[in-house]
C-alpha cells in the first residue's frame, strides 16, 4: 500500500512539473527567433507567383515575360519553390506550415482590423486589444511575451528585436520593456560600433527614404548578422516590411522580389545560427505575416477591416522539437493569437497560465502530434 501511495505521489508530481501546456519536458530548444514578413500573402507562399498579376494592369509590371520566366512554373508546388526555396526545400521537410486554405489548413487573425499594429498587439500579447486600433496607438499597454520572457533571470537582457519599422519601439514598449529594440532608419546601436556597423550607419544617413519610417529589408539583415555573435540574443524578433511596402504601390514585381528576398533572409538567418555553438541544434524559428491582403487583382494591394481575406495568414514552425510534418492538411484552426503561447512553450514556459486572456500554443510543434 505504502509503495501504491508513493507511486500515486511521484505520479501526482510529474502531472504538476511537465503536464501543462507551456512546461514541456526534455525540451531541445533554448533560443526561438520569431520572424515576420509584413503582409506576405498565404496564396504567394503556397501557390507561388499568381500569373494574373504578373501584367502591366493590374500588377505594374515592368517585364512580364521576364518575371513569369523567373518565378511562374507548370505547377503551384513548382512555382512556390521557384519564389521560397527555403521554405520548400528545407522548412516544408524538417518543419510544418499551416495556412494552405485549399488543403483544409487555416490560419488567420481575429483582431478584426487587419492591419500591422493590431496584428503585431495579438501576435505578441497573445490576444486582441480594442485600444490597439490605429498604428499610431502609441506605447504598447499590453505586455508582450518577449517582455514577460525579459523579466525572468534566466532570459534577462538576452530579448532584442530587429525590424525595419520605427513603430516597433511602441509595439514593444521600449521604454517600460527594457528589449533591446533595433527598428526604423535611426536605430539606437548597442554598445561599441563594429566597423561594419559604422559603415551600416553612415549608408543609412545617405541613401534616399522611399518610405518613411522603413528602412530596406536588406539594411537590417546585415545589421542583424552583425549584431547576433556579439548579443548573442536567446529569444529574437525579426520584421521585414518590403513585401507590404511593395504591395501597397501596386508593385507585384517588386512586391514578389521582395518575398524572394525575405526567403533568402530566413535561410541565410538560419544557417548563419546553426554555425554558431549557442544555436545549433537548439534553435527553433516561428515565421508568420502580421496580416493578410485582398483575394482579388483589384484589393490584393490592400488590407484592413473591409478587405475580405485580409484576415488569412500563414504560420511556419522549424526547430529541434517541431515534428517534420511539413504542409498541414485538414487541420485545426490556427490563429494568430496562438503565436505568443507558442513562443514561450517553446522555451519551457506557460505563459497562458500566467496570461488566461492569451490563446493556446499551437498543439502539434512540440513532440507527438496530435
Amino acid at each position: 500500500m505504502r509503495s501504491l501511495r508513493f507511486g500515486v505521489l511521484v505520479f501526482a508530481a510529474w502531472l504538476l512539473t511537465s503536464g501543462s501546456a507551456g512546461a514541456q519536458p526534455n525540451l531541445k530548444t533554448r533560443n526561438v527567433v520569431l520572424i515576420v514578413s509584413d503582409g506576405l500573402r498565404w496564396q504567394e507562399v503556397f501557390n507561388g507567383a499568381e500569373a494574373g498579376l504578373m501584367t502591366k494592369e493590374p500588377g505594374d509590371v515592368s517585364d512580364p515575360d521576364g518575371l513569369r520566366k523567373e518565378y511562374l512554373r507548370q505547377t503551384p508546388e513548382e512555382s512556390r519553390q521557384a519564389l521560397m526555396p527555403f521554405f520548400w526545400t528545407v522548412i516544408a521537410r524538417q518543419g510544418q506550415l499551416y495556412g494552405n486554405r485549399a488543403k483544409g489548413s487555416t490560419a488567420q487573425v481575429s483582431n478584426g482590423l487587419k492591419f500591422s499594429y493590431p496584428g503585431y498587439n495579438e501576435m505578441l500579447v497573445g490576444y486582441p486589444d480594442s485600444r490597439i486600433s490605429r498604428n499610431g496607438a502609441g506605447p504598447n499597454p499590453n505586455v508582450t511575451v518577449f517582455e514577460w520572457l525579459n523579466r525572468m533571470p534566466e532570459f534577462r537582457g538576452r530579448v532584442a528585436a530587429f525590424a525595419t519599422w520605427s513603430v516597433f519601439a511602441d509595439i514593444f514598449n521600449q521604454k517600460r520593456s527594457g528589449i533591446y529594440i533595433h527598428a526604423g532608419w535611426d536605430p539606437d546601436e548597442k554598445g561599441k560600433l563594429t566597423p561594419k556597423l559604422a559603415l551600416l550607419r553612415d549608408l543609412r544617413q545617405t541613401t534616399p527614404q522611399l518610405w518613411e519610417g522603413n528602412i530596406y529589408d536588406s539594411f537590417l539583415q546585415a545589421s542583424l548578422k552583425e549584431h547576433l555573435p556579439l548579443d548573442r540574443p536567446r529569444v529574437l524578433f525579426v520584421g521585414f516590411g518590403e513585401t507590404d511596402e511593395w504591395a501597397h504601390s501596386g508593385r507585384y514585381d517588386m512586391y514578389l522580389q521582395a518575398a524572394h528576398r525575405f526567403d533568402q533572409f530566413v535561410a541565410d538567418l538560419w544557417n548563419t545560427m546553426q554555425s554558431l555553438p549557442q544555436y545549433k541544434d537548439k534553435t527553433t524559428f516561428v515565421i508568420t505575416a502580421d496580416h493578410g491582403r485582398g483575394r482579388t487583382h483589384s484589393d490584393w494591394k490592400d488590407h484592413g477591416r473591409d478587405i475580405e481575406g485580409a484576415e488569412e495568414i500563414w504560420i511556419a514552425v522549424m526547430g529541434p522539437d517541431t515534428p517534420a510534418l511539413g504542409e498541414r492538411e485538414r487541420t485545426l484552426p490556427a490563429s494568430q493569437a496562438q503565436v505568443a503561447a507558442t513562443v514561450a512553450a517553446l522555451l519551457g514556459k506557460d505563459y497562458q497560465r500566467e496570461v488566461p486572456a492569451a490563446a493556446p500554443p499551437l498543439p502539434d510543434v512540440m513532440g507527438r502530434p496530435r
